[in-house]
């Protein structure tokens, strides 16, 4: 969908504005009168630019470079959220294709040689340079090409007025900074309303341009004059000003009290014309009538009649009666839509339809919300590229015979989704229930962990990629890679080591980190190493023994989706190093220009890694089981992964042909923090969030013992404000939604609840914490006191953070030295030790009537009596 800008050229901004209050340039409201902007996104950015843009995308009409963007998702997201245009390099512009015009082309520097890269879509030349040697050449060769959107971006300190002029001798739209512009007369910036003044067309003698005066529904208002002055004293006061022809600058309102809040300021196509998008204060015209075109008429008419009924109705009126009774208008409302249905005729279908407008517009205007408002609404809409299937609901579906279809799981919600209500924010809380008050049944709903796809549904998806990687080996791997992690240029699915220092390219503080976490990790594994072998003479002459040897190959999934994970990297392969695996292999999904993150390359250069498998989900754990041309097969599969990854290892580890072990099930990551009168709010309130931030399947409790009303409202107050703060605050509400706090009288009561709930992470932030760990009967791990907290556990500690979830913690441990390891008995009986023994071995076979059992015993009796 291509858009015609409203003004020729963009405001290049840092961030979008609202999420910094800009010192110098262009403020907030004067980039919203000035429309299109244009920045470049960063991945840290990118969840409170999609916040930004549930608000107010079509305020601004957004422009993103994002080519530092390496997750598909983030820029799809993006254009979902309302991005007029996105800007990616040549090279990813292949997996964008279905977008169309929304997505082109960006290429940085000022040779002539880039106008090749424009796409059918458009072309974004960055850093273009004016002053640069090769810059004549490509504004002489520009003149002769047809790019459909063509924009250019200056180097920084460029000379803007000078810029723009080469910008329209290449026929493109120029890129502005906001720092160089001013709409308040700064000295040493260009004035937007001279750029203004120097782009539109005018055929008057005075020079003076033609403007459209409309409201904020796009009724027109009336005709009026601009001049370079009138913009400039506009933007400058944010109101209605234009130029008289009689009487100079016209300040609207200013005698009459009809002012003007000035929202947008544009150009039409030929640039003849202005159009000034205002909030009327009463009347524009000087008649008695709403505009110079006359009075308003139809919905908007309807609206205003409302909102004055609403301020003003008789008492006893019918307006008056539906604004204070919610259920007679929710009746009418339903009886209307219902007569809209069944209308035949169109005269009958345009009588029922202003019927129902005219009671849906009352609980519109009776709730607070605009005509702009929807109409907002239905803009932004239109922007999206996520659509819904249209289905039915419920009653409405069963009414009409429409079959409803079964909902399985509910989908994850997207940062855009989970960020409605952002003006103002609804607090994240977590439901309370007293032990005192709540039965054991009612306490068992409330722990229950937030439901999964149904097995059925999930077997339903894997098994069809399982079997295609099994068949196809290294082509299906790529196949899959290149649809769900869109690094379609990857032409192998294998980094084999020795991998490239290239590929390990960290900052001091990250290596140095990884290295600290790395050791620690390696001496508490190294210690759980078993000193010799297990021997015991169980009766005389007979000796049993049991040794360990490491497993041989061993695959580690390290998940990539919403974080990188290097510590997930180091929690399995430190261990598997230890343990003496000879063959190592990682699986970790790539990015999306088919590289691995650097942290990982670096942990598996470390733990000796042979190989690091670039796919991630079903199709990494279908190629580590049974192997492919390039992905060595492995005996053990261990790691954490999304619901998906464990049906995948569950599903191999009961394949006899893929003859593969796994380590656990596994799901969304929880804590259970024990929390008394002792312990520190903001404390508890960090340890709930680290867990609750990983996902919005993620769940946290917290069980508080004894606590007082303002003890809990401390803690909760403080899970609020940290949450707040978050950058991952849309997915730590999805989390909180259906995480709860358990108030109990006792520690006894605490722990009984925490071990039939049997939790990943247990944090116990209590008076005598290590005295409590003797009641620890399931956990996956535990962390003692308030001076520890989980996320020492994930990283630095030395504990292992590969655990048991789900409630698995009741019969799994969580990875260990163990994992990586297996035991082998031996028996070694002398002549003796086998008469010791024999009869009673006999006897068994004898019973279970296994001869030939019996007779391996027998025949050896028989020859040592005759000997």
């Amino acid at each position: 969908m291509e858009t015609t800008l409203p003004l020729p050229f963009l405001v290049s901004v840092a961030v979008p504005p609202g999420l910094n209050d800009a010192k110098e340039g262009l403020n907030r409201e004067e980039v919203s009168c000035l429309g299109c902007v244009f920045f470049k996104v960063a991945p840290p950015l990118v969840e409170k630019i999609l916040r930004f843009l549930e608000r107010h995308n079509t305020e601004f009409q957004p422009y993103f470079d994002v080519t530092q963007l390496e997750c598909h998702d983030d820029v799809v997201s993006l254009l979902d959220a309302g991005a007029r245009k996105v800007f990616v390099t040549p090279e990813r512009l292949p997996q964008y294709a279905e977008f169309g015009s929304r997505v082109a082309v960006v290429v940085s520097g000022s040779n002539a040689s880039l106008l090749a890269s424009a796409s059918e879509h458009g072309l974004l030349v960055s850093d273009f340079d004016v002053s640069a040697a090769d810059a004549a050449q490509f504004i002489e060769e520009s003149k002769s090409k047809k790019i459909g959107s063509f924009f250019l971006k200056p180097t920084p300190g460029t000379d803007l007025e000078k810029f723009i002029g080469v910008a329209a001798q290449c026929k493109a739209v120029p890129i502005l900074p906001s720092t160089g512009l001013t709409a308040r007369g700064e000295s040493g910036k260009l004035p937007v309303s001279r750029i203004l003044a120097s782009t539109w067309t005018s055929d008057r003698p005075d020079g003076l341009i033609p403007t459209v005066v409309c409201d904020e529904n796009g009724v027109a208002l009336g005709l009026v004059y601009s001049s370079e002055e009138s913009v400039g004293a506009a933007l400058k006061t944010q109101t209605g000003v234009y130029q008289s022809r009689k009487r100079g600058l016209w300040y609207k309102g200013a005698s009459s009290g009809d002012t003007q809040e000035l929202i947008r300021i544009s150009l039409d196509c030929d640039n003849d014309a202005l159009k000034f998008v205002v909030k009327q204060k009463g009347r524009f015209c000087h008649l008695e009538q709403a505009g110079c075109f006359g009075e308003l008429k139809g919905i908007q008419k309807l609206e205003r009649v409302l909102r004055s009924r609403k301020a003003s109705a008789p008492e006893g009126s019918y307006t008056a009666r539906l604004f204070s009774d919610e259920k007679l208008l929710r009746a009418k409302i339903m009886e209307e839509a219902e007569e809209l249905c069944d209308a035949k005729t169109p005269q009958e279908i345009a009588f029922e339809a202003a019927d129902l407008i005219y009671f849906a517009l009352t609980r519109i205007v009776g709730a607070g919300v605009t005509l702009v408002d929807i109409e907002k609404s239905l803009d932004a809409k239109s922007w999206k590229i996520k659509r819904r299937t249209g289905d039915a609901k419920g009653k409405w579906a069963e009414k009409e015979g429409i079959k409803v279809a079964t909902k399985e799981a509910a989908p994850t919600p997207t940062p855009v989704e989970a960020a409605k209500g952002e003006q103002a924010p609804e607090r994240i809380t977590m439901k309370i229930f007293d032990l005192a008050k709540t039965s054991e049944e009612d306490l068992d709903k409330a722990l229950k962990r937030p439901s999964q796809k149904s097995a059925d549904a999930i077997m339903k998806i894997i098994t069809p990629i399982i079997d295609d990687v099994r068949k196809e080996g290294d082509k299906a791997v790529l196949k899959y890679t290149h649809k769900f992690d869109r690094a379609t240029s990857l032409t192998s699915p294998v980094l084999k080591a020795p991998f490239h220092q290239s590929l390990m390219q960290l900052p001091t503080e990250t290596i140095k980190a990884i290295d600290i976490s790395f050791e620690n990790i390696r001496k508490f594994h190294a210690a759980q190493k078993e000193d010799k072998p297990l021997q015991v003479e169980t009766m005389p002459g007979v000796v049993c023994n049991r040794f360990s040897r490491p497993i041989e190959a061993v695959g580690l999934y390290v998940p990539g989706g919403t974080a990188v994970l290097p510590s997930t990297a180091l929690m399995l392969g430190v261990p598997a190093m230890v343990a003496g695996c000879k063959k190592i292999v990682i699986a970790s999904p790539p990015r999306a220009d088919g590289s691995v993150t650097p942290e990982i390359v670096y942990v598996a250069h470390k733990v000796g890694a042979e190989s690091i498998v670039l796919a991630g989900g079903a199709q990494a754990v279908a190629a580590m089981a049974y192997g492919t041309e390039s992905v060595s097969k492995v005996d053990k599969i261990l790691g954490p992964g999304n619901q998906f990854v464990t049906a995948a290892k569950m599903y191999v580890s009961n394949d006899t042909n893929a003859g593969v072990g796994i380590d656990m099930p596994a799901g969304p990551s929880e804590v259970l923090v024990v929390a008394d009168k002792d312990a520190n709010p903001a404390f508890v309130a960090s340890d709930l969030l680290s867990q609750a931030e990983h996902g919005v399947d993620s769940q946290v409790i917290l069980i508080g013992i004894d606590l007082s009303d303002a003890e809990l409202k401390a803690i909760e107050d403080e899970v609020h404000r940290q949450a707040m703060a978050l950058p991952r605050v849309d997915i730590v509400r999805g989390s909180i939604a259906h995480s709860v706090t358990v108030l109990v009288k006792t520690v006894d009561e605490a722990m009984r609840i925490s071990n039939q709930y049997a939790p990943e992470h247990l944090i116990l932030q209590i008076k005598d914490a290590e005295k409590a760990v003797e009641q620890v009967m399931n956990a996956g791990s535990v962390f003692i006191g308030e001076w520890t907290p989980e996320s020492v556990g994930d990283y630095s500690a030395g504990v292992n953070h590969s655990l048991p979830t789900y409630g698995y913690a009741k019969q799994y441990s969580g990875v260990n030295l163990g994992s990586f390891v297996k035991h082998i008995t031996s028996s070694n009986l002398t002549a003796q030790g086998l008469k010791n023994v024999g009869e009673a071995v006999m006897q068994l076979a004898k019973v279970e009537e296994l001869e030939a059992h019996r007779r391996a015993v027998s025949i050896r009796l028989e020859h040592m009596a005759q000997r």
